[in-house]
């Protein structure tokens, strides 16, 4: 589903922030976990070995996880929650 004439199928921004794990921006995990929070509506993207540990946390665009995983466009209407 696109969202905009120019393709983008998000409704963020494709510089909306969001949270992500450092071995996924690495390269050595993939996705396996997806979240859209209800509070904030902040994306988070999970490898499979979660870890909440703030050195291997990683902030990055919108736009440069969907470059890294282009089937995540397939999640762009997750409702919030």
């Amino acid at each position: 589903m696109s969202h905009s004439s120019k393709g983008w199928p998000f409704l963020d921004p494709p510089n909306t922030a969001v949270f992500t794990n450092i071995r996924i921006i690495n390269g050595g995990e993939w996705v396996h976990y997806v979240s859209h929070n209800e509070d904030d509506g902040a994306w988070q993207f999970h490898p499979f070995e979660f870890s909440n540990s703030y050195r291997e946390a990683a902030v990055v665009s919108l736009r440069s996880m969907l470059e890294r995983e282009p089937r995540l466009a397939e999640l762009a209407d997750l409702p919030l929650g």
